[in-house]
């Protein structure tokens, strides 16, 4: 049969199963019966009779509902599988789920040992599959639930370790094949030997070792140490448990396939497939203890293996025909009464813990006194990795299943004879000063050509006779590295803007005009031009020039340079012939020019450009006034974020600031910076989702009125969403028939924004996957600023201060009381 013959085969079978019976839970009096499904109260998933397409096998399971074709996640039954479809899965009068064929014999129990009078089981909104007191509300008072019996597949939540007190171990189990769920001969487990470590067997033969956590993730993986918005990782040891388990924000399921490949998969709701989000990529390196005893694997070397520094291989005849499964043994051998030192090795996965002792409260030097101690101590080494590394992990066996990882940021420190110690660190020296002398040759013959090329160039282009920049001690002190910028002569800005003539003038901002100017090759510029009586310019022109020179992105704005001659000072950016945001969508005629397309593009052009400000520039920077007026569009209607006078860095562990001069623009800031001066970066979140709720509906949070209420654009939003009615925020001259569902989405994500508490924001990473995906978003909770203002507030919110909407790069300073 065809590929569209199978297609259309699937799609009537999978009509005929939807047309069957749902039911919201099982009951004694209601068994689920072959034909019917037991439905999850938000439709996610659904259990129910199935077999595969080339089996007549029939199974029990759980899979999602509305994804096809099925995905299954859980299988009762899975080693005894029905020959016919008269199963009928039913609760006992003691409160026990059983699976019975047609001959009323027991194929799969739950084996539950606790009764109660009226037994109830249910799909929880995670895909647990749960047995409970259908009189307890309390949900998670439950007798059994299907995420303690792992199959093939880990859904968020569910866990891979065990319980110390029941004895219950959760592990995950491959099927055999891909159309026989019975236990394959791969398993995923948490090894609680030694401190505990992720384990991937082949019946009992370890394969592969992804190690222990360190806090951001198993050692053997670097992968996990870069953050993601979607996914969090969680471990787990006290005296009652000890787990892993993942939580993520969008549809995903982690699985080990009949291979013994673990995958990580997300759904793609546009594509309407699962894609591989992260997968184990096996080399040899992978294979345990493929090197032996202390000795590092790299593929990427000649030889694959290599001992450690002060180590040999124990048979040099086999290290010569790349037989290194004998490993090493240390050069100089270490007996109780020898001197002895450790040996720093950065870098790497931490060898097998399944001997290790640990301490979880200790610090570095105390661990390393504790090895010092006992002879017997191998190595040491950080136990959580996390702020400067905490706890302790000892060793006292040998060290293997070792590998380089280039990303990696543990350290082990490995024992060795003091002599032997001092012989590597001499050789470590040597080489660093060679290196050194070499690199900083390189380095000198390729900048000095460079340096006297730019100032040559500088010196044709603009003159120094001009210039007083020297003067200025806020770039010359400490600031050398920013000299990256362009230095234009006044004679040379004033030809460009005529003389600064008023048919050049674009708008005015805070601090000053600004110009429009053509210089000589023609090349179209914006001169922002600071006022000399302005009081409050200084500090800000110095904090622009300083931080956007360092910034370059597609949505940013470009300085292209400044020009300082005497009290003269000015910022010359590139030229947006399309002015500013508020420019188009808060008029009526001009806001029509901005058709659904256009605006999602620029509200994910501004998200891009936050996330790059936020966590991907030189410095984490905190815009501070971000609004319509500050967001320019280029010839093609592209976002560049501007005015950066306000803006603040921040360190790359620092979280939040606190000022007592509160500037920025009503509507905009955050409750938390105009009522106590503490800005984060979700402030900038918080000014974003004002921005995308403006963008939908094209009218202003401050001044915004409705004859219904006195609220402004966020209640009046949120007012909406509560009724189930955002589509009606929508500005009425959007054609979005076709795109509701995208509008809508928009606004949940500008909700989740506006949220009042600025824990329950998002940042700006999951804001631009909430926006570029199809996946389910999280309910907003009451935004901040949601309030009822009074008829004299009314009147008077409309005569705030309006700064110009053309080609300006501004600031509106407003210090609220």
């Amino acid at each position: 049969m065809g590929g569209f013959g199978l297609f259309l085969l699937y799609s009537i079978l999978f009509s005929i199963l939807r047309s069957s019976t749902a039911l919201d839970s099982v009951k004694p009096s209601e068994p689920l019966r072959d034909g019917d499904f037991l439905v999850s109260a938000d439709q996610t998933f659904e259990l129910g009779f199935f077999n595969l397409p080339d089996s007549k096998s029939r199974y029990l399971g759980l899979r999602y509902k509305n994804i096809f074709p099925q995905t299954i996640v859980w299988v009762a039954n899975r080693d005894h599988p029905l020959s016919n479809t008269l199963g009928v899965l039913n609760i006992t009068s003691k409160g026990n789920l059983v699976l019975v064929n047609s001959t009323n014999d027991i194929i799969w129990s739950s084996n539950t040992t606790r009764t109660v009078k009226d037994p109830v089981a249910q799909i929880l909104k995670s895909g647990n599959f749960v047995l409970r007191d259908g009189n307890d509300s309390n949900l998670d008072n439950i007798l059994w639930q299907s995420f303690d019996h792992p199959v093939d597949t880990l859904l968020p939540g569910m866990k891979i370790g065990s319980n110390l007190v029941t004895g219950l171990n959760w592990f995950l189990s491959s099927w055999k094949g891909t159309e026989d769920p019975a236990p394959g001969e791969f398993s995923l487990q948490l090894d609680l030997n030694g401190y505990p470590q992720m384990l991937l067997k082949k019946g009992n033969k370890i394969q592969f070792r992804p190690g222990s956590w360190n806090g951001l993730s198993f050692t053997g993986n670097a992968e996990v140490l870069r953050p993601n918005p979607s996914f969090t990782y969680e471990f787990v040891l006290n005296k009652d448990e000890i787990y892993y388990t993942i939580h993520s924000l969008v549809v995903s399921r982690f699985t080990l396939n009949p291979s013994g490949t673990p995958q990580l998969f997300t759904w793609n709701d546009q594509t309407r497939e699962w894609t591989i989000f992260n997968a184990a990529i096996f080399d040899q390196c992978e294979n345990y203890a493929f090197c032996g005893a202390y000795s590092n694997c790299n593929t990427k070397k000649s030889s694959v293996c290599e001992c450690l520094d002060g180590f040999t291989p124990k048979s040099p005849n086999d290290w010569n025909l790349q037989v290194w499964s004998g490993g090493c043994v240390p050069k100089t051998p270490l007996k109780c009464s020898d001197k002895s030192g450790f040996l720093k090795i950065k870098g790497s996965k931490l060898p097998d813990t399944s001997s290790c002792w640990f301490d979880r409260k200790i610090d570095l030097k105390e661990c390393e006194r504790l090895c010092s101690l006992n002879c017997s101590c191998t190595a040491y080494a950080n136990l959580d990795i996390r702020n400067r590394g905490s706890g302790c992990l000892l060793w006292f066996d040998e060290l293997i299943d070792m590998r380089e990882i280039t990303e990696g940021r543990q350290d082990l420190y490995v024992r060795l004879a003091a002599s032997e110690l001092d012989k590597i660190t001499r050789k470590r020296m040597r080489q660093s000063l060679k290196a050194g002398i070499i690199a900083g040759s390189v380095i000198l013959g390729i900048i000095m050509p460079l340096f006297f090329y730019i100032w040559r160039r500088n010196l044709r282009k603009h003159g120094m006779a001009n210039r007083s920049f020297e003067r200025n001690d806020y770039i010359t002190e400490g600031r050398k590295e920013d000299m990256e910028l362009q230095f234009f002569n006044l004679n040379t800005i004033s030809e460009a803007t005529n003389s600064f003539s008023s048919s050049n003038k674009l708008g005015e901002g805070g601090f000053g005009l600004v110009y429009k100017g053509i210089l000589v090759d023609g090349q179209e510029i914006a001169v922002k031009r600071l006022s000399r009586s302005s009081s409050q310019g200084m500090n800000e022109f110095k904090n622009e020039v300083t931080l956007i020179a360092k910034l370059q992105h597609r949505n940013l704005v470009k300085l292209l340079g400044c020009c300082i001659h005497g009290d003269e000072k000015m910022l010359i950016y590139e030229y947006m012939p399309n002015k500013s945001l508020d420019y188009f969508i808060f008029d009526q005629t001009r806001s029509k020019l901005l058709d659904w397309n256009k605006r999602v593009h620029i509200i994910g052009g501004i998200a891009r450009g936050l996330l790059y400000l936020h966590q991907d520039s030189r410095l984490r920077i905190i815009h501070r006034d971000l609004k319509g007026s500050n967001i320019l569009l280029d010839g093609d209607m592209n976002p560049k974020i501007s005015d950066f006078g306000l803006a603040r860095t921040f360190g790359a562990n620092q979280t939040e600031g606190n000022t007592r001069r509160v500037v920025g623009t009503y509507g905009y800031m955050s409750p938390e910076y105009a009522v106590d001066g503490l800005f984060s970066v979700k402030s900038d979140v918080f000014s974003f989702g004002v921005l995308i709720l403006e963008i939908v509906s094209g009218k202003k949070n401050r001044g915004f009125c409705h004859p219904d209420h006195d609220l402004n654009l966020l209640g009046h939003a949120w007012t909406l969403w509560i009724k189930r009615k955002p589509h009606e925020l929508i500005d009425e001259c959007l054609t979005v028939s076709s795109t509701l569902s995208e509008a809508v989405r928009c606004i949940n994500v500008g909700l989740l924004c506006v949220q009042k508490r600025p824990e329950d924001r998002p940042n700006m990473s999951s804001v631009v996957v909430m926006l570029s995906s199809g996946n389910p978003l999280p309910q907003p909770k009451q935004p901040g600023f949601f309030m009822e203002r009074t008829a004299a507030e009314v009147d008077t919110s409309s005569n705030t201060h309006q700064s110009s909407s053309t080609n300006e790069v501004t600031v509106t300073i407003l210090e609220p009381r």
